[in-house]
């Protein structure tokens, strides 16, 4: 068969499918995010994941193997140094990241946090690891008396600044964040993502709003997506893709509330007719459930996206490739609030599939750029070996 017109790539964030080789070395021995929340609900209900060979690739409690997988399937290794977000995504595009993006679980030094003080004339309160929705509770009513900025962090390479939308206008908030990502570029600091964060509201009734700004760092090297646009393909980035990869080789940003709607971007870029990539993110698992050790949400929203499923396997074309698989994993019954360094899964489907097949397990995430990269006959990464000969 000829080389597939549309490859659409959907990451479930953090969706890992068990302890990666080297976990221990991050703390994250028995980690598997897949398995936990299956035992949490006393079986998973994803009949559209287990027809495509997910208990095929790890019997997960609830989800029976298929008999006659319709996707090809295995796990993947991560092989960069690192268990974020940024780190995932970037390998998936075909780079290697060695240095890992710096966290800070005691919240940022005194020296970074006196530049921004001086910049902007305004004190600062929080400076440590904590969810967005209860800082506010706790600080949002000190902010609006004092103007102090809500500064925070996650167990990500994250600082994210808090604002309220009538104390700090986002237009202001955005200059500050632009300011913080400048300073905090180089290995000194390393930080993955400035984050503003603006807000409205009363004391006991915050709300965040969709103002929200990401400034992440740009790729340390070219990406597949790079040689896709420069060769005049499409790369549609749908959810918070775009961020990731600081707009680098995007050439259609689609912005998502949730998993839902993201699935809903996905099922109408099935309907445009373009060549090239759809590649989307599902953040919630992640950033609603698993840094929330939620099993049970967590569980719920896999439910959720897997009853989906038929409307994008529906409107697949023949020369269309389904790719599924995860960034890193976040077990919710592993303890802190931290990723987990996990294998994850990948499912490969397309409508000449007679029986799925299981791949040999791949040693980085950068095979699926590479893959992408021969099917669209573009330079190859220096990351990654092509499975496409294997799903033919």
């Amino acid at each position: 068969m000829n080389s597939f017109k549309r490859v659409f790539l959907v990451v479930m964030d953090s969706v890992g499918i068990g302890e990666a080789p080297d976990a221990e070395k991050f703390d994250d021995k028995g980690a598997h995010t897949l398995g936990h929340i299956a035992e949490h609900m006393n079986g998973l209900d994803m009949p559209h994941m287990g027809s495509l060979g997910l208990s095929n690739i790890s019997q997960i409690q609830g989800i029976d193997k298929a008999e006659k997988p319709k996707a090809h399937y295995t796990t993947m290794v991560e092989a960069s140094n690192g268990k974020d977000t940024m780190t995932g995504h970037w390998e998936i595009m075909g780079l290697y990241i060695d240095q890992p993006f710096r966290t800070f679980p005691d919240g940022f030094p005194d020296e970074l946090l006196d530049q921004i003080k001086e910049k902007t004339g305004r004190g600062i309160v929080g400076n440590k690891p904590a969810s967005g929705t209860e800082i506010l509770k706790e600080l949002g009513e000190h902010h609006m008396e004092t103007g102090d900025l809500i500064i925070y962090t996650s167990a990500d390479s994250v600082l994210q600044i808090a604002a309220h939308e009538d104390v700090i206008p986002p237009e202001e908030l955005y200059e500050i964040c632009e300011f913080c990502r400048e300073i905090t570029k180089d290995e000194k600091y390393m930080v993955g993502r400035v984050i503003a964060r603006p807000f409205i509201g009363e004391p006991g009734a915050f709300e965040r709003t969709s103002n929200r700004h990401d400034y992440a760092l740009k790729p340390f090297g070219r990406t597949v997506m790079n040689e896709m646009a420069d060769e005049g393909l499409d790369v549609v980035a749908i959810g918070k893709i775009s961020d990731i990869y600081d707009g680098e080789g995007v050439t259609e940003a689609i912005r998502t509330k949730d998993n839902m709607d993201g699935m809903d971007q996905l099922v109408k870029t099935l309907d445009k007719d373009f060549t090239g990539m759809s590649f989307l993110n599902l953040v919630d698992f992640d950033a609603k459930f698993g840094h929330r050790r939620d099993p049970q949400g967590y569980g719920e929203a896999l439910q959720d996206y897997d009853a989906r499923l038929p409307e994008v396997l529906d409107k697949m074309n023949d020369d269309d490739l389904l790719i599924i698989t995860a960034d890193h994993g976040n077990d919710p019954v592993h303890h802190g609030t931290d990723h987990t360094r996990e294998l994850v899964p990948l499912l490969v489907y397309h409508n000449g599939i007679k029986e799925g097949q299981e791949l040999d397990q791949r040693q980085t995430f950068a095979d699926i750029g590479a893959t992408v990269s021969e099917n669209f006959s573009i330079q190859m990464p220096e990351h990654g070996k092509s499975f496409l000969k294997d799903i033919r």
